[in-house]
């Protein structure tokens, strides 16, 4: 018996001893949401390295109906997780990440890539209006009037290169262009109620040649938000995680090992 009894203290010994080396060396679920003008594929590259590098990720489709009903969408992917995540946010994405963050429990950090990052009471549009050199809303399409009352908006497919994507091949650029997905003006013009920021690590990458948001405005965001580390890519345009993803990427595992 005494045999016995010694031989299950032992097994039980080694199944904890393995149930905490998994544990130390289990990474955070990565959730990446894409912006206006966008689609989940744009992070591709991102999700290339990070996979490589052990990460699990999820890239949402982002509605881009709404700042509170897009992020209460994130927020229910991520708890649904039931895993610490580092939450990642494009342009719009970073709105909608700032609100979801503030009720997802499980987020241990926050990641914005060329995105906005909201005060509350602050909308996507005042914010890439607060610094001169946005360009966007000459190069919009005439919105699509949906049937509730609410406008779709989409880049003109001819401009859409040089004013979204100016440092991706043409070719890339002309597909990102056919396939963008619309943003409802009133979530552009939507006022943040939360802002996750003030409460979770947050770091910032973003290019010095983005024409939807100017870099004076992403860097006065990532200096209020004390951003735990800012990466700007030179002549990177607004898509910096399609044309750097290395580069995003890192930050994104800086982020995830950061304690």
């Amino acid at each position: 018996m005494r045999k016995l009894f010694t031989g299950l203290m032992a097994a039980a010994a080694i199944l904890v001893s393995s149930t905490l080396a998994l544990a130390a060396d289990s990474k955070p679920t990565v959730v990446l949401v894409h912006g206006a003008f966008a689609d989940a594929s744009s992070w591709n590259g991102v999700i290339g390295r990070l996979e490589r590098d052990g990460y699990p990720v999820v890239a949402v489709a982002n509605p881009l109906r709404s700042v509170k009903s897009d992020a209460d969408y994130v927020k229910r992917i991520v708890t649904g997780l039931k895993t610490p995540v580092v939450l990642v946010g494009h342009s719009y994405g970073g709105s909608v990440i700032s609100e979801a963050a503030a009720s997802a429990t499980n987020v241990r950090s926050l990641v914005y890539v060329a995105a906005f990052a909201p005060e509350i009471g602050e909308t996507a549009v005042s914010l890439s209006g607060k610094f001169p050199g946005s360009t966007l809303a000459p190069t919009l399409a005439a919105p699509v009037e949906l049937e509730n009352g609410t406008k779709d908006l989409y880049i003109q497919q001819d401009k859409f290169h040089d004013q979204f994507a100016a440092d991706v091949s043409e070719s890339d650029s002309k597909l990102m262009a056919a396939t963008q997905r619309p943003v409802t003006e009133a979530a552009l013009t939507e006022a943040a109620t939360a802002a996750a920021w003030k409460d979770l690590p947050a770091w910032f990458v973003y290019g010095d040649a983005d024409k939807n948001i100017p870099p004076e405005a992403l860097g006065w965001m990532a200096e209020r938000a004390h951003s735990k580390g800012t990466v700007v890519v030179k002549g990177a345009s607004h898509v910096v995680m399609v044309s750097h993803s290395d580069t995003v990427a890192k930050v994104i595992e800086e982020a995830a090992l950061a304690r």
